[in-house]
């Protein structure tokens, strides 16, 4: 369609793939290009197919959307990525955002504001739940470190530090650190709470 807003949707599962497929396309101006369903496969298909505005979800094989994010604004940047989650936790909008991403919508967004959404990202406006951002602002930044986030993000399985230690190529004395001082900073009592309490928070 000449004119149209070129869209490509980024989501593991197929079904929401093309329900919001088959909504977007009701729509006159706007135009589904691509379907992916894996991350690391987003920037590939943007550049073939001439997305304007891809459509991303958090949480899918590959790269995650806030991943993918951050390369399109580094590989193409003229491309707008809008997030459209399930997740809708503030510290996932916060790094998002910080990504690269445009917007943030959540999943149960009717399809008319989504498809206004789309449109606003296109022209270079920022678009965000009301509620989420509201829930953001409230909840603060991340208090983890870059080490910190990656030591939680494998201890929500509980394995065992020297596990941990030999997965990320780290001494398990030092694993322990960062476990302890992440455990301060969230106010969990072990590693396992304190990583869900971190992944509640969209904070890994």
């Amino acid at each position: 369609m000449t004119g149209s807003i070129k869209v490509l949707l980024a989501d593991d599962q197929a079904l929401v793939r093309g329900a919001l497929a088959a909504l977007l396309r009701l729509e006159a101006d706007l135009d589904v290009v691509a379907e992916v369903g894996n991350g690391n496969d987003v920037v590939a298909a943007a550049r073939e197919h001439g997305a304007q505005v891809c459509l991303l979800d958090i949480e899918m094989p590959g790269a995650d959307g806030i991943t993918v994010a951050a390369r399109l604004r580094e590989e193409l940047p003229e491309v707008h990525s809008l997030m459209v989650t399930t997740f809708g936790r503030p510290g996932y909008l916060r790094r998002a955002l910080e990504a690269g991403a445009a917007g943030f919508v959540v999943k149960d967004t009717p399809a008319a504001e989504l498809a206004d959404a789309i449109r606003a990202v296109h022209t270079g406006r920022r678009v965000v739940d009301p509620a989420l951002a509201t829930e953001s602002l409230a909840g603060g930044p991340s208090p983890l470190g870059q080490r910190e986030r990656e030591v939680l993000r494998e201890c929500l399985d509980g394995e065992p530090i020297a596990t941990i230690a030999a997965r990320i190529h780290l001494s398990p004395g030092t694993v322990r650190n960062y476990v302890s001082s992440a455990i301060g900073k969230v106010g969990a009592a072990n590693r396992v709470e304190a990583a869900r309490v971190a992944d509640r928070n969209g904070w890994l």
